[in-house]
């Protein structure tokens, strides 16, 4: 489990290909500033907002095998570039944004993204599955960042970025067009599953 707290801006150095293309890719990843000393073979990243098991480490750089599935369904690990780093939430670590799996439920794309005062405002388009999950004031993970969701129409919905977000996350060198990982609320996902089960229950009496 991780928080959406991105804790250093790494950067994916070589995308090496395990073998034929259903066989996915390696990536090495320079760490930056992520305080590796506690990381070990096995442990689990979210990179870009997407859960990765270190496969191997040398100082700060990290290797993740990322399968061809995952690939398919993720954007921004194909190519060497700037990822969000955060690592596992341990028992006892502050939650300071939201409960978040690293499990990527759709890839959105940006609509709109321009300067509001000192912050920005950024409008990303989702998979039309997912829009049911997404809810004013509700939260969700934009490349591995916590975000508060400001307004939804329809599968477009608005975020604002903060300063600070901006310089601490790649969310600043979003443009146009850009495909993002999305990961919907954990909660919407429970609380419809509850509804399923409530109204089977009913079908069924």
């Amino acid at each position: 489990m991780f928080t959406g707290i991105i804790q250093a801006i790494g950067k994916i150095t070589t995308v090496t290909p395990l073998g034929g293309d259903a066989a996915g890719v390696r990536l090495t990843v320079d760490a930056g500033p992520l305080d590796c000393a506690d990381i070990a073979i096995g442990d689990s990243v979210a990179v870009s907002g997407a859960c990765l098991t270190v496969v191997a480490r040398s100082h700060a750089e990290l290797a993740f095998d990322v399968s061809a599935e995952s690939l398919r369904c993720t954007a921004g690990l194909a190519l060497p570039g700037p990822v969000n780093l955060e690592k596992a939430l341990r028992f006892g670590d502050r939650l300071g944004g939201h409960l978040v799996s690293g499990h990527v439920d759709g890839v959105g794309t940006v609509r709109r993204f321009h300067p509001v005062g000192e912050s920005h405002a950024l409008e990303i388009e989702a998979p039309a599955d997912l829009a049911r999950y997404i809810a004013v004031k509700g939260s969700i993970t934009v490349d591995g960042v916590s975000l508060t969701v400001n307004q939804v129409d329809g599968a477009r919905f608005l975020v604002n970025l903060i300063p600070h977000t901006l310089a601490v996350t790649t969310l600043g060198a979003l443009r146009i067009g850009h495909a993002v990982n999305l990961e919907v609320d954990l909660l919407a996902r429970y609380l419809e599953r509850l509804v399923e089960g409530r109204e089977l229950t009913i079908v069924r009496t």
